[in-house]
């Protein structure tokens, strides 16, 4: 084992009599070749007896021979602090160094690592693997490489700092000292054993940048109670969170470990740590693909849809909405789990969206199927135009994260166009309205409207309309074409809002208004891009 050098004998020695796997030994020896990790957890247990075999002779060179450097991850101890030979009522045990050969291989033979709990053991075994794969294969995903992703139980880093502070004992007494980020950690070591494996048996490469995530989740029964020692050492660190079963979570137990001191630890958990008898259970193992986006423009011929679904204290409203139209059929094709509806502005349910359509874009979360062509993308929009008479959508593409940024960015930014129908109590002539069509960037104060004040803050916003053209219908009825900065309340400039909006058309005119039909004619948002 080319790896291990004479100053990692006492090291190894210690390790494999406490009951500590060979792959962590390696770990604690700060050896860093993913190869040697990789090989068959036999021929490590061999190859650590046979170093230790080997080297018994020479044990006190590790002392002498200051010629050879130390390796790069251990540092020449000046001064260190903490405390020195505790036992388990605030120290560290003393363990017997065995002189003797046949011995050493008999404390040595491990069943269950006292310090990994047997992740680099039989989890990193051609069966575990294959178990997993068949997971990956049957969930039906579509994915051309994959990232890795391991969630360990919190007592492991309560395992590992007191196997830190057992080999730190040692390394004091030979001149040196290990700062724990010098030791491989466990989650980076399972990963160079398992990523060829998966990556071989997957037929695809592991890499960390894509969206494609395997995770393989695991727990230790026997050992869950490890932990409690800190709640009482750190209360600080362990408060109750929404959706977390447990308080002892990965992050607040690292966090109360960086907090306590080392003789409080010592005190409360045995160093080194006692062998378990069982193995890790791998709980369950996951899939997750990253959400793929959707957008496109649709429009709306219905005075009876709302654009999201209509539902009030549990009860729904309507049967249906624009959302549920256009989205149902995108989960059935992508195979998604759920999706996120969003767009530039909304419409009302009594009010059509016309011309070029209202920007929309769809999150689906956790698609089994991300590929699609153009021409597959044009098949499934006539699907969703094909399926009601109340929608249809165009544009329909495939875009990133990013891109949905720009829609926001323009809702608030760009310009509307509507065409309103409305009434008046008195009559009018053609003449009365007329001059509507001369009022050019007229600025209006729009304190939040009654309809919308349960779900938006009371504010009074500044809207600006444009521009106004007329169209004459009789004595009672006119049609108004508006260009508005985009958020303006229409509904509220005709008829006032009880006051809450002003000017409005009913002050302009004299008289009582009110709006009867509206329809979006365009949103001047230039995205997505047209096809």
């Amino acid at each position: 084992m080319s790896s291990l050098t004479e100053k990692d004998r006492p090291i190894v020695e210690l390790l494999l009599n406490t009951g500590t796997c060979p792959r962590c030994i390696l770990r604690f020896c700060c050896v860093a070749s993913q190869t040697l990790y990789r090989h068959p957890y036999k021929d490590l247990m061999k190859d650590v007896k046979e170093f230790l075999k080997n080297n018994q002779e020479k044990e006190d060179k590790v002392c002498r021979d200051i010629i050879d450097p130390p390796c790069k991850r251990i540092r020449l101890e000046h001064t260190e602090e903490g405390p020195d030979d505790l036992n388990h009522n605030g120290a560290l045990q003393q363990i017997p160094v065995v002189n003797d050969e046949t011995t050493a291989m008999e404390n040595s033979a491990v069943k269950v690592c006292n310090v990994c709990l047997g992740i680099l053991q039989e989890f990193c075994e051609v069966d575990f693997v294959k178990k997993v794969c068949q997971k990956v294969n049957s969930a039906d995903y579509q994915f051309t490489s994959f990232v890795f992703s391991v969630s360990l139980p919190p007592q492991l880093s309560v395992r590992e700092r007191a196997a830190w502070l057992l080999v730190k004992q040692e390394m004091r007494k030979l001149g040196f000292s290990l700062a724990k980020d010098d030791i491989v950690q466990l989650k980076e070591a399972y990963k160079w054993i398992i990523h060829p494996q998966l990556s071989e048996e997957l037929g695809v490469p592991a890499d960390g940048k894509v969206l494609f995530e395997v995770s393989v989740v695991f727990a230790h029964p026997e050992t869950d109670e490890e932990c409690h020692f800190l709640a009482t050492a750190c209360p600080d660190c362990f408060k109750p969170a929404k959706n977390k079963q447990s308080v002892f979570t990965r992050m607040a137990v690292l966090k109360a470990l960086e907090k306590i001191k080392e003789e409080d630890f010592l005190k409360h958990f045995p160093c080194p740590p006692s062998s378990p008898k069982n193995l890790c259970v791998a709980l369950e193992v996951q899939c997750n693909n990253g959400a793929v986006f959707v957008a496109g423009r649709y429009n709306k011929y219905s005075r009876n849809l709302p654009q999201t679904p209509w539902i009030i204290d549990g009860e729904r409203k309507l049967e249906s909405s624009v959302e549920e139209l256009i989205s149902e059929h995108l989960m059935a094709e992508f195979k998604a789990d759920s999706f996120n509806f969003s767009s530039s502005g909304r419409e009302d349910v009594d009010v059509r969206t016309l011309g070029n359509g209202r920007p929309f874009a769809i999150e689906l979360v956790n698609p089994r199927r991300i590929h699609f062509t153009a021409e597959e993308m044009k098949g499934l929009q006539q699907t969703i135009n094909n399926s009601s008479d109340k929608i249809q959508v165009r544009d329909l593409q495939l875009v990133t994260r990013e891109a949905i940024g720009r829609m926001k960015e323009g809702e608030e930014e760009k310009t509307k166009t509507y065409s309103a129908l409305i009434w008046t109590d008195k009559a009018i002539q053609k003449e009365d309205i007329v001059f509507l069509d001369d009022i050019k960037e007229l600025k209006l104060d729009q304190k939040t409207p009654l309809r919308v004040l349960h779900r938006r803050p009371l504010a009074v916003r500044c809207r600006i309309i444009h521009t106004m053209k007329s169209e004459y219908i009789d004595e009672h009825h006119f049609r108004l074409h508006l260009k508005t900065q985009a958020g303006t309340y229409i509904k509220e400039f005709v008829h006032g809002d009880f006051g809450r909006t002003k000017p409005n058309i009913g002050s302009l005119l004299n008289r009582t208004a009110d709006i009867l039909e509206l329809d979006v004619e365009s949103v001047d948002v230039d995205w997505p891009p047209t096809l």
